[in-house]
């Protein structure tokens, strides 16, 4: 047997073992969704991750309302991974969402309208495994121009940034703070919404230029209270948010609403509470070993990204899926 026929048999192995946990292992992966256009759907956007649709008001969708679908692809440093989808991961990014928007409504209204529901296409079949459980429908809104991120441990980017200046986004920080250290407080540090090349940090007087000082204020309380929830909630299942991203935009009615993703691996940092050590970089439950992989292959963040190896892939998939089931007490075996 050559080389080729060795890797397969093993990456086979490892799914068959994989499938006594979650049948993902047995699921289709999806790395776009043009067949909704061949459907006649219309692409209204296309992210790193997700990909944005709306349908005709005949087929039981009203023009306020739009679908979401989230791909298994990967992204780091802003860049999509070529050929490197994380599988399931679509449907773990959706059914995490979904959690957290029905646990944090109170706080902040989101776009929600559930995975399935009385507007859903008719035209979409919801057993079709390239859809379900990654497609949802959700309320149109206008998105902001920012990423709202709160940060109660200092970590990333903010690491990088109190190293160099003693402050995270115009927030004077204490001196003598070590990396991965717990903030007195969360911090509110936004940042750009890049279309293209590198989300920038910004301070909070930019977040008012940019869409006013009145939306300022309220999308940075938004963003502290949908945090200390989360937070007060993970620790109770073992778990540490060092720091989390959310996304405000308005609805037709003019109400300001949370949309696009809460709380998942690709939007926050999930530490376990006990392995927890300030002085270092933590273990977690998300991206960060793609990062580290990344930041030692000497890539340039510019050029086209390495291929993430297969083994890295798997192991990735399982820290999504540990988290989720960590947090939700809910296990993915049904899919």
């Amino acid at each position: 047997m050559d080389e080729d026929g060795r890797n397969a048999l093993v990456f086979w192995l490892i799914c068959l073992a994989d499938r006594r946990q979650s049948s993902f292992a047995v699921f289709v992966s999806v790395s776009n969704f043009d067949f909704l256009e061949e459907e006649g759907f219309r692409r209204l956007g296309r992210g790193k991750v997700r990909e944005v649709f709306e349908t005709f008001e005949s087929d039981r969708m009203p023009k306020d309302r739009i679908l979401i679908a989230a791909t298994d692809c990967i992204s780091a440093f802003d860049k999509v991974l070529p050929n490197s989808e994380i599988r399931g991961k679509g449907i773990i990014l959706t059914k995490m969402s979904d959690f957290w928007f029905q646990k944090t409504e109170s706080i902040a209204p989101n776009h929600r309208q559930g995975i399935h529901g009385e507007h859903w296409p008719e035209k979409l079949d919801p057993t079709d495994e390239r859809v379900k459980g990654r497609v949802v429908v959700v309320q149109r809104a206008k998105p902001l121009p920012i990423e709202c991120v709160v940060r109660g441990f200092l970590a990333g980017s903010g690491w990088k940034e109190y190293q160099r200046t003693g402050s995270v986004c115009g927030t004077k920080l204490p001196s003598g703070l070590r990396e991965s250290a717990e903030l007195q407080e969360p911090i509110f540090t936004p940042s750009t919404k890049a279309k293209a090349g590198h989300d920038e940090n910004i301070a909070f007087e930019d977040v008012g230029k940019l869409c006013g000082e009145e939306t300022a204020e309220r999308v940075r309380d938004y963003s502290l209270k949908l945090y200390k929830r989360a937070r007060e909630f993970a620790q109770t299942k073992g778990i540490l948010i060092a720091d989390t991203k959310f996304e405000f935009g308005y609805a037709k009615d003019g109400e300001l609403m949370l949309i696009d993703e809460a709380l998942t691996p690709d939007s926050s940092r999930f530490w376990p509470a006990e392995k927890y050590q300030p002085g270092i970089s933590q273990e977690s439950f998300d991206k960060q070993i793609v990062r580290d992989y990344l930041e030692k292959t000497g890539w340039d963040k510019k050029s086209p990204s390495p291929k993430l190896p297969r083994e890295l892939a798997e192991k990735t998939r399982s820290r999504y899926l540990e988290i989720y089931e960590r947090l939700t007490g809910e296990s993915l075996e049904n899919g």
